[in-house]
């Protein structure tokens, strides 16, 4: 991907013009400007995954998930508005009956992504029955924990695993309701593998399945990354 912008191309997003270099999808071009599309599953520093559908777009009235869509000079684009909220309002709801969600008892309160994106998009409650899984909690490790009870199956850490630690930690087993998060080591525990808090995978974790030990609250909740802004201020480009 070249490092420069177009000249004079750009598409529309919810009718105001995004400039875009070649080869940019259209949620990093708006990421870039400082346009914020929901999502959760998609990271600057990966490619697009496209698996959990909250950056959804209308793409010259067609939908698509911005993550993988490419940018092109022309495209009339539609985020922001009160169809494709509601549906975004509806996969939240989904994702938090789907897990264990307790964010008053989280650690990661206040700094999860799938929390902050809840306020933004206005979740008034779940609206379905809640599953109550019964997921294990691993705490084998001598420096992090994983609650898989939060996983939301963005696949972040099997990337940053994969792609940047080369480890491997990481898998993603089963099918429809009972796919899930597991630990690739033969024992399925993570003190058995060679993941270290130094890894990228500890710290991409958006919600609060991987954290490190003996850090708890560190930060007081109130006071931390999404208390300060929502997320919809903090966009790459965007106001500090």
């Amino acid at each position: 991907m070249t490092d420069e912008v177009s000249p004079g191309q750009s598409f529309s997003l919810d009718g105001e013009d995004v400039p875009f270099r070649l080869g940019e999808t259209v949620i990093q071009a708006a990421t870039r400007a400082g346009r914020y599309i929901p999502h959760l599953c998609w990271h600057p520093e990966f490619a697009a995954h496209g698996s959990c559908r909250l950056c959804s777009v209308k793409v010259n009235g067609r939908v698509g998930a911005a993550c993988t869509v490419r940018a092109a000079a022309a495209l009339e684009v539609e985020s922001d508005t009160e169809e494709l909220n509601a549906h975004r309002k509806t996969l939240l709801q989904m994702l938090f009956v789907e897990g264990n969600h307790f964010c008053p008892s989280c650690e990661k309160s206040g700094n999860c992504l799938l929390q902050a994106t809840a306020y933004q998009m206005g979740m008034e409650g779940p609206h379905f029955e809640e599953f109550y899984p019964d997921r294990p909690v691993d705490a084998s490790h001598p420096d992090i924990l994983l609650d898989f009870n939060r996983c939301i199956l963005c696949e972040l850490c099997v990337r940053a695993s994969r792609d940047v630690d080369r480890k491997n930690v990481f898998a993603i087993s089963g099918h429809g309701i009972q796919t899930h998060l597991l630990v690739n080591s033969a024992s399925g525990r993570l003190v058995d593998t060679p993941m270290t808090l130094e890894d990228r995978a500890t710290s991409i974790c958006p919600v609060g399945v991987i954290l490190p030990k003996r850090r708890g609250f560190a930060i007081p909740i109130g006071q931390r990354r999404f208390d300060a802004k929502p997320v919809s201020e903090q966009v790459e480009g965007g106001p500090e």
